[in-house]
């Protein structure tokens, strides 16, 4: 271990132990704020987390820094540093990381970067965290203060969500967010996309008591919800237990989801009795083929219009997502994913650039190809073409997907779309009028670097 004697024992002697925990700004935030002036983001949960769980026989000091909001000093006073990283942030950690152990301070890398390719991340760090953290944090600091940090954390079989203690929001300022009040309530994802980084860095899914879920909410007195969790209705029985919960609280909420919400008539109905008023589905393609390319067959697209219809109808607006490069892809798709965007009032529409993350599937696909353009990390962001796709140029690509973003936040696209809607106007438009600034900005931003063509 490099750096420094730490500042108090297991048995409290000495000085708190002080510790800097810090999310390193990520794509759209190469530029200050990046796109936007303000952050627009929600409050993230993994730093207040963490440092919920160190644990109460190791006096501490805990400082977060959130790269989106904050600058991190030029000069850091701390102890022992912790880094979460994620694939597109990870050579902003590594910097950040070589930088601290430079100057004597331990550095221990996380996230699901490091979960995904911990070899390459042991490099930079003298301590690593792969999996949740749940349980291995606190026994490395309990190792830390006695002199004994291994380099490696690897999370357990047991790992369980309950009984775990509430976030510290404290410790960031929630008037620098959007939304304040982020929670989750589960984790993972029952599908195996082949994109996906979700089912190669965290495994099986796993929820938290109802009980506890309804516990933080009430602790943090919140009326507006966002649910973090990647897929809420991964466990359909779980899910209908939680909206029940939900019902007396009388609070709205936003979340992510399958399209099977609306599939299931009682849990789309209990979704929106307890409050949900917006959910991120993940469309993907509308080409067949191209959802069974990437393990997603089960969402086929012929009925993406009455799920529309369904959500629309029980008052919950749509942030639809979908994604271009896949190998069925022609020119033809970003025409057509748009104008479907316009054709169904898609609410808040979002378009990505297929990216093949280390660990998945599709990335091992492309690199045994011989497709893979670049493995610069900070280029695996959603917006930048990283590899040679099969039906056109990376700069058709490229190209086709800012056109399909132009198409969907034209003025008379955004009015169409909510004419046709008409959920949650005034904040529906400030948000497509964010998202339509961002949709004529990418080329100052995402594709501003050098191209990888």
């Amino acid at each position: 271990m490099s750096g420094r004697t730490p500042a108090c024992d297991a048995f409290g002697v000495g000085a708190p132990l002080r510790i800097l925990l810090v999310s390193p700004r990520g794509p759209l935030y190469r530029h200050r704020t990046g796109i936007w002036k303000k952050s627009l983001r929600y409050q993230p949960l993994t730093l207040t987390t963490l440092a919920s769980l160190v644990p109460s026989d190791v006096p501490a000091e805990v400082t977060l820094v959130d790269e989106g909001i904050h600058e991190l000093p030029a000069h850091v006073d701390a102890d022992l540093v912790g880094i979460s990283a994620i694939t597109g942030t990870a050579p902003r950690s590594y910097e950040l990381a070589d930088r601290l152990r430079r100057d004597g301070i331990p550095v221990v890398l996380g996230g699901v970067h490091p979960t995904l390719v911990p070899e390459e991340a042991q490099v930079h760090a003298d301590a690593l965290v792969v999996g949740y953290a749940e349980e291995t944090w606190p026994r490395l600091l309990r190792d830390f203060v006695r002199g004994e940090m291994r380099p490696r954390y690897d999370e357990g079989p047991s790992l369980s969500l309950a009984n775990l203690p509430f976030p510290r929001r404290d410790l960031l300022p929630a008037s620098l967010y959007t939304v304040a009040h982020t929670l989750e309530a589960t984790r993972g994802c029952t599908h195996k996309c082949a994109f996906c980084v979700v089912p190669s860095a965290w495994g099986r899914p796993r929820q938290k008591p109802v009980a506890e879920v309804v516990a933080d909410i009430v602790q943090m007195n919140a009326r507006r919800l966002l649910f973090l969790d990647l897929n809420i209705i991964a466990d359909v029985d779980y899910a209908k237990e939680l909206f029940r919960a939900l019902i007396p609280l009388k609070v709205t909420w936003g979340g992510l989801a399958t399209s099977f919400l609306a599939e299931d008539d009682e849990l789309l109905g209990l979704a929106a009795k307890s409050g949900c008023r917006g959910i991120l589905v993940g469309f993907e393609s509308l080409r067949e083929g191209s959802l069974k390319e990437t393990r997603k067959g089960w969402g086929a697209r012929h009925g993406y219009r009455e799920i529309l219809r369904k959500l629309h109808a029980h008052r919950i607006a749509v942030q639809g997502c979908f994604v271009f490069g896949f190998d069925h892809d022609d020119e033809a798709v970003f025409e057509e994913t748009a104008e479907f965007a316009l054709e169904t009032a898609i609410d808040l529409p979002r378009f990505a650039i297929l990216t093949p993350f280390p660990g998945t599937p599709l990335f091992s696909k492309l690199k045994e190809e011989g497709r893979l353009l670049t493995e610069d990390w900070s280029y695996y962001d959603g917006q930048h073409v990283v590899f040679r796709p099969a039906q056109m140029t990376p700069e058709a690509l490229r190209a086709g997907t800012e056109r399909a973003w132009k198409k969907a936040y034209s003025y008379s696209g955004v009015a169409r779309r909510l004419l046709a809607s008409r959920l949650q106007l005034p904040v529906s438009l400030a948000a497509n009028l964010g998202y339509r600034f961002y949709a004529h900005n990418l080329s100052r931003f995402y594709n501003c670097r050098e191209a990888l063509l």
